[in-house]
């Protein structure tokens, strides 16, 4: 018999960029939902490399591995805080990160020589275009999709409103 009384979380994707100056600006919103909602929130991230950013794809997929490595949020958040440095230096700065962070750097760096992560990368890529995403930050909550890329200004209060009014419809039916 299965607990039906654990509602699950209201999940909220996050279509980012790791060299994107926008995507670091929204890490503040990001964090103030985390501590909000703790787990009732499920935040998603979502790679949507840009052309315009070199090493944009090579970024995403070092994400991958350091989420396999346990700590894939730490690491986003490391890399969006050095967008200019990632810009100048490329995958060395990647694999600095890891080893700050406490990760396998040279198993991040195998699994970008060996694309074990481009999959998850171009799928995330391809399911974001199919559904309008032009830019980043990009947010789906619900079905709705909010452009971070344009403006901030209002996001994170209209992201709050759709996740108190799931989770309140969700507490109702339990």
């Amino acid at each position: 018999m299965s607990d039906s009384t654990t509602a699950r979380p209201v999940v909220l994707d996050v279509w980012c960029e790791l060299q994107c100056t926008d995507c670091r600006s929204a890490l503040e919103d990001l964090r103030a939902l985390r501590e909000r909602y703790g787990d009732r929130l499920e935040l998603r991230l979502r790679h949507f490399p840009l052309d315009k950013h070199k090493h944009a794809f090579a970024a995403a997929q070092a994400a991958e591995e350091a989420a396999e490595q346990g700590r894939g949020w730490p690491f986003v958040e490391a890399v969006l805080a050095r967008t200019e440095d990632l810009a100048a230096k490329g995958e060395p700065l990647l694999l600095e990160v890891a080893r700050e962070l406490g990760l396998d750097a040279e198993e991040l760096d195998t699994a970008l020589i060996d694309g074990r992560h481009i999959l998850i990368v171009d799928a995330d890529q391809a399911e974001g275009k199919a559904i309008g995403v032009t830019g980043t930050p990009t947010y789906v909550i619900d079905g709705e999709r909010l452009d971070g890329g344009k403006s901030q200004q209002g996001l994170r209060a209209r992201i709050e409103e759709i996740a108190d009014r799931l989770l309140a419809e969700a507490g109702a039916g339990s």
